[in-house]
């Protein structure tokens, strides 16, 4: 057998693992200001395992080590709309001390692949990247254009990633209609008999904002009314400990609503915790899109023991739901109170699609295909993705990531969690999955 076709005999399905390795081994730590190692490296790995399959991928680079890659590939129809199906490269820091394995080795142990970035979400981009693969290896052109894109900087706002390219290189999304990328077509188990896709439709908008109290400085021993870090803590701690109101979107009442049939019983948006006491592991991501948070996250006041500061600031991780970004300012001005000063780090919209069309149908038919007790329903993301860029260009976007999931795992706690991984078996479902949607789309 000649080297050709002992490439050509490789499956998506073979290579997967061996693809999320690597991409794991490659550090792209985003500390959020280009102190990190960037993503450069990763995308020009990526780039060059596109063109082993013929493909002429470019690589985007917004700031020194901030690089993003991006292909197209030509479908059987080109007149009918693209699809996108994007990821991103940079992961969160990661602290190995606190690990079982080292996170950026892409290790596998007990049936997983673990490291950062394993489902968020180098795991996705292994999918893609396998199924892309098999598919020009095999001579499997999709229906219609499909465009991959490896992002860098999502987890700090895509500023440096989709933003950057949405705003300067729109050109590459042309006839570009629908995406599909993280955090979503993950399995939930209810029993034997059904097992749910959680598919995000919807997406909790963002306000990252500093906090600042102005006081008068002066010496510690002497008594102060007027000091910013008394003045500062109280407010935080206002906001930390407050419960915003539940507010239920349709995706919300949507996923309640299926999960609820499924579940043989009624859940009460309104009874908070008898709710997501039934939702089990998938609770984390769930309880945070009945209402809009705000989080405190950082405290930086003073240089000395015995000096009051003049000046006292905090950070604060603000999300609101869909339609509720006024209601949530305005409740956090009232809570601050007129002497806080609050202005954004970095804002964004919230998104929110309907749970319906082809590529809905599409998403059904290869999970069933895979599963058959397998039923896709709608869910919120309390977090944020990239989609939020390519909204602007009018690309329609949904979470559909998938794995089937053993019921036993953690899988909320994984994100930007200690000891993260993803089942081996889970990433090849995914990637028979995609192969079978993309044909279904």
């Amino acid at each position: 057998m000649s080297e050709t076709d002992t490439a050509r005999s490789v499956t998506g399905e073979d290579e997967v693992v061996d693809l999320c390795r690597e991409l794991i081994r490659f550090d792209t730590s985003n500390y959020g200001d280009h102190s990190g190692p960037g993503e450069r490296q990763a995308a020009e790995w990526v780039a060059g395992k596109l063109a082993e399959v013929g493909l002429e991928p470019k690589i985007y680079e917004s700031h020194p080590g901030r690089a993003s890659t991006v292909a197209r590939i030509e479908g059987e129809n080109p007149s009918r709309p693209a699809l996108l199906i994007h990821g991103h490269l940079d992961v969160v820091p990661a602290n190995g001390v606190d690990w079982t394995h080292d996170p950026f080795s892409g290790e596998v142990a007990d049936g997983c692949v673990w490291g950062r970035g394993a489902v968020d979400m180098k795991d996705m981009d292994a999918m893609t990247l396998a199924v892309v693969r098999d598919r020009l290896r095999s001579g499997r052109r999709p229906p219609r254009d499909i465009v991959v894109a490896f992002l860098a900087d999502e987890e700090a706002g895509g500023t440096y990633g989709a933003r950057y390219l949405v705003d300067h290189h729109p050109e590459l999304f042309e006839g570009v209609t629908e995406a599909i990328s993280e955090v979503g077509g993950f399995s939930f188990t209810v029993n034997e008999q059904r097992r749910l896709y959680l598919i995000q439709t919807a997406e909790k908008g963002m306000h990252w904002m500093k906090l600042t109290v102005a006081g008068t400085a002066g010496h510690g021993s002497m008594i102060h009314r007027d000091n910013a870090i008394t003045e500062l803590s109280e407010a935080v701690a206002r906001v930390g400990r407050h419960t915003f109101p539940v507010r239920v979107t349709k995706t919300t009442r949507a996923f309640l609503d299926e999960l609820g049939d499924a579940l043989g019983t009624e859940l009460d948006p309104e009874n908070m915790e008898a709710t997501l006491a039934k939702l089990g592991g998938i609770a984390k991501l769930i309880g945070a899109t009945l209402s809009n948070t705000a989080n405190p996250t950082q405290l930086n006041a003073g240089y000395k023991v015995n000096v009051i500061p003049g000046e006292a600031t905090a950070h604060i991780d603000g999300r609101f739901l869909p339609g509720y970004e006024e209601e949530f300012l305005g409740d956090l001005d009232r809570l601050l109170g007129p002497n806080v000063r609050r202005e954004d780090v970095h804002a964004d919209k919230a998104v929110e699609t309907g749970f319906d069309g082809a590529l809905v149908e599409a998403m059904q038919t290869a999970l069933l295909a895979e599963d058959p007790t397998a039923k896709a329903i709608p869910y919120m993301l309390s977090g944020g993705t990239d989609a939020k860029s390519f909204d602007d260009l009018g690309i329609r976007g949904f979470g559909f990531a998938p794995l089937k999931l053993p019921p036993e795992l953690d899988f909320a706690g994984m994100f930007h969690g200690v000891d993260e991984r993803v089942p081996v078996d889970g990433l090849q479902f995914g990637v028979r999955v995609l192969d079978r949607f993309i044909d279904a789309s």
